[in-house]
Order: C-alpha cells, then structure tokens, then sequence
C-alpha cells in the first residue's frame, strides 16, 4: 500500500515572498493584538461561568440520580454529559488557553497563564515545557517535537519502523481513553529510565509533582464526590469515571485532527537552522490542520478547530480565530498555500488512516521544498 500524496501541491516561495508573506501575518497579528478588549474580556468570563455552571449541574444531577431511583438512569446520564461538558471547555476553552497566556494582558490572577492549573491529571507546568514551549517553537520537527506519536504511535512514514507499532491500532485507542494520563506523564520521558539512561532516583524526583497532581485528582474525582453519596458511591464513581473518558477521547480527536491528517507534513531538524519569521510560519502551517463546523466545534475544541491559526498566534485569544482565518486563508491563497481545512469526520478518517497505515514498514513521500533557490544562488 502507498501512502497518497498530498491532495494539494503547495508552491515553494522566493525568498523575498517569504518575508512578505511573514510581514503580512505578523500584521494580523499586530492589528488583534491592539484591538484586544472588553469583549474578549466578557468572552473568557463567561468562559468561566459556563465551566463552573455546567459542573454543578452535572454533579447534581448524579446525585439526584442516586437518592431519587425513580429518575436514575435519565438523571445519571445528563449528569455525566454535563460533567463531561464541563471538563472540556475547561480542559480546552479555559485552562489550554489561559495557559498560553491569551489573557495575562487582562491582569486577572485567576487568568494567569503562569500560575493557572488546570482539572486533568498532568501539571501545568509540565505542560507549559513540552507543550507551550517544545511543540509550538518545533512544530512537526522530528527528534524535537514530542508530539509526533506521543512516543508510542507512528503517524509518519519518515518515523523510524519497528515491529512495536503493529500494536497502534489496538494502542491507539486506548490511548484515546487514557490521554489526560498520557500527557501528565509525557516530559518523564520513561523511555529513557527503562533503557538506563536515567536513575530510578531521577526519575522519582521528576515524577513527584506528577504523583501529587495525579493523587489529587483521584482523590477528588473518584473518592471524595463519590463519598458524599454515602451508599450510591458507585453510580457516581461510575459518572465520574464516564466524564473523564469523554472528555479524552475527545480531546485526542480534537488534537489528532489538527496535527496528523494527510496533508500534514513533518520537518528534519535543519529546517530551522537560521528560520526566518516567514519561514516559520510556513512550518506552522504545513504542520497543521483546522476543522470546519461553526461556532459549536469551535467552542467545543477551544478554537483547536483553528489549529492553524493556532499555531500562528498561540498566546492571541482563541476566540479572535475565526476572524483572523477569513485573512489567514486569503493570505495562503495568494502566497499559493494549502490551507488544509475539514470536516471533524473528515479530518479524523485521514488521522484513522495514518494510524493504520503506518503501523506497517512505509516509505517517506518526497518532501515538498519551503522556499525556491534564486537563480545563481
């Protein structure tokens, strides 16, 4: 089986168009950036409020479920779909973008990028270094950017093969159901302990924030609630449980869909040997992939379903995206860009598609080139 070529060409840009189509995206950039206010403001509030909201329905609703048998099963599942919502606009909306710092201009210290902590296993400050500095500095550039397979799938042909990845398509979706348990352990990098390159000792005093986060967690999702439900502890044990794996399963769609469809391209590690600003952001966008749908997916993947924009501009408030693509898009159609956009069906078959093609030998396309030679260069 080959893997397809790309379904759109992108054309290589002459050096002088590739600092023209940089200068053009960092005056989008500049232009959000001065007209950031009050509505963004009112935006992340009710941001806030929703997520707060939404949670203590979904709670109370399964401990309604739990002492009033007569409404148990309608009650525990709108209890589990509202907790559910709950955990990914504040896994999403809420916690990735604060987080990046989108709101850190507002002076609130509830909206802090540096000191947020957010309702998932992993730990912000893991996550501040392998996601908001590692990933979006070395977008798609292998043996830089953990994201590539998470360590544990093969997405890309140019990934090295070995017999372990045969299992990705039963690992895939397990990792799916795990993935906030995933991401909390990803900067241990226990590869490296299990080969020897790292003491038992080491890696006990990386993990001990890690364990702490998690125990938390735990303890508040699974022992603490269910508790309060004195002798139905385990219909709402059961409820948590549902809405945590909901909510990643979603999150891993909504996170594969913008970096791992068809089109999506990765870089060896001299692509950023003296990389421009427009050359970056050419890498961006070759690494990336939104999700078409309006308002609901945009909400509900916060503004992920605007991954190239993202990618761009990760510390502008998601919720200018959908905006700015509508000048992002005509920019990379002047410049001769793909701008590689789905449907969610769409963009998570081609992910599928990856999963199970690569977990067999296959060979790297041909790369396609970022930036034309000048003549006599």
């Amino acid at each position: 089986m080959r893997t397809p070529t790309p379904r759109k060409k992108n054309r290589a840009l002459a050096p002088a168009e590739l600092e023209a189509f940089g200068n053009e995206l960092d005056a989008l950039r500049a232009r959000t950036v001065a007209s950031l206010g009050a509505r963004d403001a009112r935006y992340i509030r009710n941001v806030v409020k929703a997520v707060r909201y939404t949670e203590v329905a979904g709670r109370g609703l399964l401990f309604l479920g739990a002492f009033v048998h007569g409404v148990l099963v309608p009650a525990w599942i709108a209890g589990v779909l509202l907790l559910a919502l709950s955990k990914i606009l504040e896994n999403m909306e809420l916690g990735h973008n604060v987080i990046h710092g989108q709101y850190d201009w507002m002076g609130d210290p509830q909206l802090n990028g540096r000191t947020y902590e957010w309702d998932i296993a992993g730990t912000a400050e893991a996550w501040r270094k392998t996601h908001n500095f590692r990933h979006h500095t070395y977008t798609n550039v292998r043996g830089l950017d953990d994201d590539i397979g998470y360590g544990l799938l093969r997405i890309f042909p140019e990934q090295k093969w070995s017999p372990f990845f045969l299992l990705q398509p039963v690992i895939a979706p397990i990792f799916a159901l795990l993935f906030e348990w995933g991401v909390a352990i990803q900067d241990l990098k226990l590869g490296r302990w299990l080969q020897g390159k790292v003491s038992a000792k080491q890696m006990y005093r990386k993990f001990r924030p890690v364990g702490r986060k998690m125990g938390r967690q735990v303890l508040k999702d699974y022992v603490l609630f269910p508790l309060l439900a004195g002798p139905f502890f385990l219909p709402v044990l059961l409820g948590n449980v549902v809405a945590n794996l909901l909510r990643n399963v979603w999150t891993y769609v909504i996170i594969f869909c913008g970096h791992f469809t068809t089109d999506v391209e990765t870089f060896p590690r001299d692509v950023i040997k003296n990389e421009s600003r427009g050359h970056w952001y050419l890498r961006q966008l070759r690494g990336s992939s939104n999700i078409s749908g309006g308002f609901l997916i945009d909400v509900m993947s916060g503004n992920l379903s605007h991954q190239i924009e993202h990618h761009f501009y990760p510390d502008i408030p998601a919720n200018r995206y959908s905006e700015m693509a509508v000048e992002v898009r005509e920019i990379c159609a002047r410049y001769g860009q793909h701008y590689n956009t789905g449907s969610l069906p769409r963009q998570f078959g081609q992910v599928t598609w990856r999963i199970l093609r690569h977990a067999f030998p296959s060979r790297p396309r041909r790369a396609m080139p970022l930036v034309r030679r000048e003549a006599g260069a």
